[in-house]
């Protein structure tokens, strides 16, 4: 990844329309995205029946429906992907997708995604970490709710399944949604590189953009956002997601930011070397000095411009014998002054 790599994180912001869904690619490329992510999953495969949504899930769903029944009405179908991924190409965009469960893994590797994304919620999952880690791709490790212990297990999982070092991008996460400020915790998003010497990123859920970019001024490769067409729209991850303006603003800030980052050689750049002379000082006549006089503190000054001898010789001026009349602001152009 030469640049940062940025996700549009659909997610399942579609709420199984297909129009809606191609609808949110077309924000994603609007913005400048890199990917945009969908989820893959059999309702049946990842939930029981009496298994409970998660808070924020019930704030923004219907209290009587279960977690499967939620989850239900959001699957995508094989052939719901194939237009998806059509669609991604003609508009020249990544498409990508959350496998969360084995069928699904196996979907989206015979449907040809070259990077796989791992959720939070499977970096615990044995089984799943070994089939993931068996299909040579490049993979995006999410670690939300983990530690670094429980990091380290997945990667050794991936490591033993047959997984490159170098084609694993970790990324720090946190997995309420939406993230309190004080629970993001960004620095151990730079602990996890220098952990596993690893590339790393950030999956955020916070409201705002500033901790996208901020990851990006730390070092992060990837970042992951989830976003919408609409926060008030019913479904489970509409509200802390980013609106199309705000998707805009964040590929924005962040482009700007890897601008910005540049090498790590501190020199004059080309943009700022047209006010050198204008911004710094010279050695000037404080009053008017005849051929001869002795150089010192008394007839001699520091102004602009600063295309002269620098204030940095002064010491070396001073006590030396004027070569020529100097009238009052003159600049001293002579590099190598006569001594008396």
């Amino acid at each position: 990844m030469s640049k940062v790599f940025i996700i549009a994180e659909a997610g399942v912001n579609h709420n199984g329309s297909i129009e809606l869904a191609k609808k949110l690619i077309d924000a994603a490329v609007d913005a400048g995205a890199d990917a945009v992510k969908f989820q893959t999953f059999k309702a049946a495969n990842i939930a029981s029946r009496s298994a409970q949504k998660a808070e924020y899930q019930k704030k923004t769903t219907s209290k009587s429906e279960s977690q499967f029944d939620m989850l239900k009405k959001l699957e995508l179908d094989i052939n719901t992907h194939k237009e998806l991924i059509s669609y991604c190409n003609s508009k020249n965009i990544m498409f990508l997708s959350t496998p969360f469960d084995h069928d699904s893994i196996d979907l989206l590797n015979d449907l040809g995604l070259e990077i796989f994304k791992i959720p939070s919620g499977e970096i615990t999952n044995l089984p799943y970490l070994r089939k993931i880690g068996s299909l040579g791709k490049r993979i995006i490790l999410s670690t939300g709710m983990s530690d670094i212990g429980e990091i380290e297990d997945a990667l050794d999982i991936l490591f033993e399944a047959g997984a490159k070092k170098d084609n694993i991008t970790i990324l720090h996460a946190n997995s309420m949604y939406p993230t309190p400020m004080e629970d993001v915790n960004l620095r151990a998003m730079v602990t996890i590189g220098n952990s596993f010497d690893c590339k790393f990123g950030y999956s955020d859920h916070t409201l705002g953009i500033e901790v996208d970019i901020a990851a990006v001024a730390m070092g992060a490769v990837c970042i992951e956002k989830h976003f919408t067409l609409d926060k008030s729209m019913e479904g489970p991850d509409h509200k802390a997601s980013l609106e199309p303006d705000e998707l805009i603003a964040m590929v924005n800030g962040i482009r700007n930011i890897e601008i910005a980052l540049g090498s790590k050689v501190k020199k004059p750049s080309p943009s700022e070397r047209k006010n050198k002379n204008i911004a710094r000082k010279s050695i000037v006549a404080k009053k008017a000095i005849n051929k001869g006089d002795i150089l010192n503190e008394n007839n001699l000054a520091i102004k602009r411009p600063g295309d002269g001898i620098s204030p940095m010789l002064w010491d070396e001026l001073i006590g030396t014998v004027a070569s020529k009349n100097y009238v009052m602001d003159e600049i001293f152009k002579t590099k190598k002054p006569s001594y008396k």
